[in-house]
């Protein structure tokens, strides 16, 4: 018994013939004796052997629990057709000596480690300068503010003015009214968007206050974030 060499093509196809009809080397379930052929092939059949082929990459996909596998590993001779003599190690040197002793499922798990390792720092890299493209989320507030002149002779069209003429880097005016706060006097109510990072409601207090001409306080009547 055995495949003649398993190392040539002609070895590769009498293992081929072989499994035409079978799906393992012996029984109806993986065991060593499929392991022991495995471990002998160099490498995987051609895309032509389709049978020797299919049972390569079945067989490869037991290689975390190769070791589980039932059955005992005998000589190759011991397996294959009747009246095909094993030459696989016959007439090798040191060097086939030692590429018998390769762990073809280590490899390739190996070289699959490495792969994914690979394919992950890509990504990773791809990710990174997609979110290093990505402008920062900019904190911001809406703010209103209630603005009190000092009485009912106050110009408020200066005193708007005035207060619009604050620019801060981050500051951003919006719409205003004047609100009736009783004996004639009105107060300006005036909304603005800031960036937190860059403008403080203290600020815009200290500010304001300085039109003292025209500002008596100024208090915040409503604070969002957005």
């Amino acid at each position: 018994m055995g495949f003649g060499d398993l190392k040539s093509p002609a070895g590769l196809k009498v293992l081929n013939d072989f499994l035409a009809d079978r799906s393992y080397i012996e029984g109806y379930v993986p065991s060593q004796a499929d392991i022991s052929v495995f471990e002998a092939l160099s490498a995987a059949p051609s895309s032509s052997l389709c049978h020797a082929l299919r049972w390569y990459n079945h067989i490869k996909s037991y290689q975390k629990e190769k070791g589980s596998l039932p059955g005992v590993k005998k000589a190759l001779g011991q397996y294959g057709p009747a009246g095909v003599e094993d030459t696989t190690s016959a007439g090798g040197d040191a060097a086939d000596d030692d590429d018998d002793d390769i762990d073809l499922f280590g490899s390739d798990e190996e070289e699959e480690s490495e792969e994914a390792k690979k394919i992950k720092e890509e990504r990773l890299a791809a990710y990174n300068a997609k979110k290093a493209k990505k402008p920062a989320l900019i904190a911001k507030s809406s703010i209103l503010l209630d603005v009190k002149p000092w009485d009912d002779e106050t110009d408020m069209v200066k005193m708007e003015e005035s207060v619009r003429s604050v620019q801060l880097d981050g500051l951003v005016w919006g719409q205003s009214k004047l609100v009736p706060v009783g004996y004639g006097i009105k107060k300006l109510q005036i909304a603005c968007v800031v960036e937190d990072d860059k403008v403080g409601t203290d600020q815009l207090e200290e500010l304001i206050t300085a039109f003292e001409d025209y500002v008596q306080s100024v208090d915040v009547a409503a604070f969002n974030k957005i």
